[in-house]
């Protein structure tokens, strides 16, 4: 049976996330072309949560988690004052590539030169 709890407090925790990111001004972040928390999971007891974070563009991987984690306790904080939650969770980021993955599959997929028959009911 799914929890419809979790589910929603997830989502609250990655829009107030996504919100608060844009906010920091912590030049290891500004780097790349955009930064995207793409999907949280939280634990059933509300201790932690693993923040899946995707960027487009060049960037430090090194230098972008050490920045995430700079700034995780700020983000903790903000996230005890927009939602009303009986503990605020531990925050760990991950890195999640699948927005970029996806960019290169797109990519491919439109160099491909395939040559669309028009005479297909034949």
């Amino acid at each position: 049976m799914p929890n419809h709890h979790i589910d929603r407090i997830n989502d609250d925790i990655r829009r107030v996330l996504a919100e608060k990111l844009r906010q920091v001004k912590d030049p290891r972040l500004q780097q790349g072309d955009m930064l995207t928390v793409t999907h949280t999971e939280t634990t059933n007891d509300l201790r932690h949560c693993k923040v899946y974070v995707s960027v487009l563009g060049q960037y430090d991987e090194k230098q972008l988690v050490c920045g995430l984690k700079s700034v995780a306790g700020y983000l903790r904080r903000e996230l005890g004052k927009s939602l009303q939650l009986r503990y605020v969770p531990e925050l760990t980021f991950q890195l999640d590539d699948s927005i970029a993955h996806g960019a290169y599959i797109n990519r491919l997929i439109n160099e491909l030169d395939i040559s669309h028959d028009d005479d297909d009911s034949q």
